[in-house]
């Protein structure tokens, strides 16, 4: 058994029931967080995953809600609340895509990634501060992408989302530090997923050629650098943005 440095702490993951969600809850579960996955419209597999994380010998609940949406977001926080009495962990995993070039997107499509990726980080840490403020103890950590930072053709709109994330972590960072709470960015390179499973063999093949390492990353390879900034271990640690991504962005 994996030595359970988070056991008692509740940790709130959003968008929860797959790909790199899933892992962190999974990895969270593994060192004793109970944990709280949010999903918006996941049907069953909300089913299996809850008895995934139980299966770990901690507690889990799941909640249905839109973190876009400002009251939705509220109730995820305060069911966490009110399960466990704490709220320790925040991840804002949570993200969408609706690619497109420049001249073709349209407005809705920008105004939606905006909405969930970045708004809805916004949404879950502007409803959780209170409660880490309070008990002066907190990680809150925000899944940006290495598109936030180098940008990508056909992705204004979610490049825009993940910078503005990176710009969130380092503001709320510099304004909680003094309350006991850390809040830090992952950046995921290309990372097999099903968001990224329906990408072409060519694309596929061009972002190889652009990794150092010559591998894609897996959403196990997120949830352990999560499970680092989650601990203690990562105490003296805030305000970063840790590049997850076989090397894409040196």
């Amino acid at each position: 058994m994996q030595n359970r440095v988070l056991e008692g702490k509740t940790a709130v993951v959003t968008g929860g029931t797959r790909g790199i969600g899933k892992a962190i809850a999974l990895k969270l579960a593994d060192l004793g967080a109970n944990i709280v996955i949010n999903y918006r419209s996941s049907g069953k597999v909300v089913e299996e995953v809850i008895k995934e994380i139980e299966d770990k010998g901690v507690r889990v609940i799941a909640v249905q809600g839109d973190v876009s949406n400002f009251k939705e977001a509220e109730n995820i926080v305060k069911s966490a609340i009110d399960a466990f009495k704490s709220l320790d962990i925040l991840v804002n995993n949570a993200g969408i895509t609706a690619d497109g070039l420049i001249m073709r997107m349209k407005e809705e499509d920008f105004d939606k990634v905006i909405q969930v990726n970045l708004k809805g980080a916004f949404n879950c840490i502007k409803h959780t501060t209170p409660y880490m403020i309070k008990q002066r103890y907190g990680k809150i950590i925000n899944i940006s992408s290495v598109v936030g930072i180098t940008g990508n053709a056909g992705q204004s709109n979610y490049a825009a989302a993940k910078a503005g994330i990176i710009g969130l972590t380092k503001s709320v960072a510099r304004e909680l530090a003094a309350r006991g709470v850390n809040v830090n960015a992952v950046a995921p390179g290309f990372i097999q997923t099903d968001m990224t499973e329906v990408l072409s063999d060519k694309v596929k093949e061009a972002s190889l050629n652009n990794i150092p390492l010559k591998k894609f990353g897996k959403p196990e390879d997120i949830g352990e650098v999560v499970a680092f900034l989650a601990s203690d271990k990562s105490s003296y640690i805030t305000g970063q943005v840790i590049n997850v991504d076989g090397g894409m962005v040196i």
